[in-house]
């Protein structure tokens, strides 16, 4: 029986980070918050809203996605966790985005990032009110970015 990929260690302890540095960022929680890694991992995973990440490698690659947001780019948690983070926009939108991430790294977050993203079989939909943050481990060392939102709508 295949473990759901937040109860694994690795993604409990991201997990973990990326909501300690969006609190360190934004002064608040992105969700509920309990004592319990396990359970906090689990509750992000489960969560309503978009969440996605990805590392600090030269052509990032996305390293975590919330069921929500595996559902809306219609990729299964492996397939997400390959897929290069500059291919959920379309072409025409990876300048935009760069600029957006560039922002997000100088200022530790960037809030009300909108644009036109693309799923694995070619359906569009455009996000609104994003927020992007830097992933950050406990010596603040920037370890990935991360962006969550909850409006999105279908383009095609």
């Amino acid at each position: 029986m295949k473990i759901s990929p937040w109860n694994e260690p690795p993604i409990v302890e991201w997990s973990r980070l990326l909501l300690d540095s969006y609190r360190h960022w934004t002064g608040k929680h992105l969700i509920e918050h309990t004592p319990s890694a396990k359970q906090q991992a689990r509750m992000l995973f489960e969560a309503s809203i978009i969440v996605v990440s990805h590392g600090v490698e030269q052509d990032p690659i996305l390293n975590y996605g919330n069921q929500t947001a595996l559902d809306l780019w219609e990729l299964s948690w492996d397939q997400f966790i390959k897929t290069p983070s500059r291919l959920t926009a379309e072409a025409d939108d990876r300048a935009e985005r760069e600029k957006m991430l560039e922002r997000a790294k100088l200022n530790g977050y960037f809030d009300g990032y909108r644009g036109v993203r693309i799923s694995s079989t070619g359906r569009r939909f455009l996000v609104e009110r994003a927020l992007i943050w830097t992933v950050i481990d406990l010596a603040e060392t920037p370890i990935g970015q991360a962006a969550t939102f909850s409006r999105w709508s279908n383009l095609s």
